[in-house]
C-alpha cells in the first residue's frame, strides 16, 4: 500500500466565480487539470473524439455546436456522451500518476451533471447569487436569453448540495458574492485545511 494525493473536485455553476478560484489554487501552488481543456484535448482535429462530433454534427466549430446545445436537449446529450468518457479517463490516469502533493484539484464545471462526484474523496463547490451570475454573463456579452438558456442547463446549487448530501460527500463550499479578497480567503482556508488532511492510500 502507498499513499495517494486527496481527490478533489471543483465545480459551480457558469460565472459563479470558479475560474477565480481556480486561478488562486493554482497560484498558491496546487496541481490542478482543467476538464474543459480536456474536453478540447480530447476532441481535437485527428483524434477518434473528433471524428465522433463530426458524425454527429457534421462539424468542429465550437460556435455551431454550441448554438445547438444550448437549445436542444438531444444534441446535448450526444455532445456529452462523446466527451465525458473521454474526459473522466484523462482526469483518473492523471490523479494516478501525480505524486509528492497533499491533494489535487479536477476543475469540473458539470460534475454532477455527468454522476462523477463520487470519484472524488471531497468536493468543492463556489456558489453566488443567480442574480450575480445572469449580471457576470451579461457583461461577457451574452443577451439575456442566452444567460437563462446556459443556467438553464446546468443544476442549481442548492440540488448538487442535495446530491451531495445524498452520496455522504465531503463538501467545500466557497461563497463568490462578496469580494474577490473574500474569495482568495476562502480557497486559502480550504488549502490549509487539505494540506493538513492524512492521504489516502491505494494498493
Amino acid at each position: 500500500m502507498r499513499p495517494r494525493p486527496l481527490r478533489v473536485a471543483l465545480t459551480g455553476g457558469i460565472a459563479s466565480g470558479k475560474s477565480h478560484c481556480l486561478a488562486r489554487f493554482i497560484a498558491k501552488g496546487t496541481p490542478v487539470i482543467d476538464a474543459d481543456a480536456l474536453a478540447h484535448t480530447v476532441v481535437a482535429e485527428g483524434t477518434p473524439g473528433a471524428a465522433a462530433v463530426i458524425d454527429r454534427f457534421g462539424t468542429l466549430d465550437r460556435g455551431d455546436i454550441a448554438a445547438i446545445v444550448f437549445t436542444d436537449a438531444v444534441a446535448r446529450h450526444d455532445l456529452e456522451a462523446i466527451i465525458h468518457p473521454r474526459v473522466y479517463t484523462g482526469i483518473n490516469e492523471w490523479f494516478r500518476a501525480l505524486r509528492h502533493a497533499p491533494f489535487g484539484i479536477a476543475d469540473i464545471p458539470l460534475l454532477f451533471e455527468t454522476g462523477h462526484a463520487g470519484d472524488f474523496d471531497r468536493v468543492i463547490i463556489t456558489s453566488c447569487r443567480p442574480e450575480q451570475q445572469r449580471q457576470r454573463l451579461l457583461a461577457r456579452g451574452l443577451t439575456p436569453d442566452d444567460a437563462e438558456a446556459r443556467m438553464a442547463t446546468q443544476l442549481s446549487f442548492e440540488e448538487k448540495m442535495r446530491r451531495a448530501q445524498r452520496a455522504n460527500l465531503l463538501v467545500d463550499v466557497i461563497d463568490t458574492s462578496g469580494s474577490t479578497a473574500e474569495s482568495d480567503a476562502a480557497v486559502d482556508r480550504i488549502i490549509e485545511r487539505l494540506g493538513s488532511l492524512p492521504p489516502r492510500v491505494c494498493s
